[in-house]
């Protein structure tokens, strides 16, 4: 059977600690003369992360390393999320859509919330933006409030590239993004106890 991309992460045996990054292009330069500094912001926002598994016997350990070889280093993709916050702090009653079409930036307008809600999300709950292929994890910068016709306007890291269709569902419990591996090496190990240690490192595709 044809592998395609992207894939999911096994789900049998969780990470035992995974470190995620918030990287922005930021440009600074600084007179030597005055010290005065010109800051650019680039347009360039990524996800990165570093995901250290539990220590696991070989009946574990080796649907976990089939993940890896099969992502075939840098080529394959994967969806990922934040496993210590799928559930979202805030009430996010409703079924959310984008609203209208050219959205791109760091402001996602949305309708379909629960109408009326305070904290429909809350700051540092996640969202994620279309499926498969496109899907893209965002985190929630500002508490959001819906108004009376189930609108809301979220403020969202990082910004949002590619416009998504009009009335695209908006996912907000166990968001993912789509991520690829930092390295076309994949490795693994075995201790004297035949129990597998497994890390790896990826950053978001985009």
């Amino acid at each position: 059977m044809a592998i395609s991309y992207p894939i999911n992460t096994p789900t049998h045996i969780g990470a035992n600690a995974i470190t995620l990054r918030a990287r922005n292009n930021i440009a600074v330069s600084t007179s030597p003369f005055s010290n005065k500094q010109q800051v650019v912001a680039h347009t360039g926002q990524q996800w990165e992360a570093d995901v250290t598994l539990p220590p696991m016997n070989r009946a574990d350990a080796e649907q976990w390393v089939a993940f890896l070889v099969t992502l075939r280093g840098q080529l394959g993709t994967f969806l990922m999320g934040d496993p210590s916050s799928e559930t979202p702090r805030g009430s996010a009653g409703g079924t959310p859509l984008v609203q209208g079409t050219s959205q791109t930036g760091d402001v996602l307008i949305a309708d379909g919330a629960t109408a009326n809600q305070t904290g429909w999300l809350k700051a540092g709950d996640y969202l994620q933006v279309g499926a498969g292929a496109s899907s893209s994890l965002h985190k929630v910068l500002v508490d959001v409030d819906s108004d009376n016709g189930g609108n809301v306007t979220i403020d969202i890291w990082p910004s949002i590239k590619t416009a998504p269709a009009d009335n695209s569902a908006i996912v907000v419990s166990s968001a993912k993004g789509l991520f690829r591996l930092t390295s076309n090496e994949t490795s693994w190990n075995v201790n004297s106890a035949s129990l597998y240690g497994i890390t790896f490192a990826a950053r978001q595709a985009v």
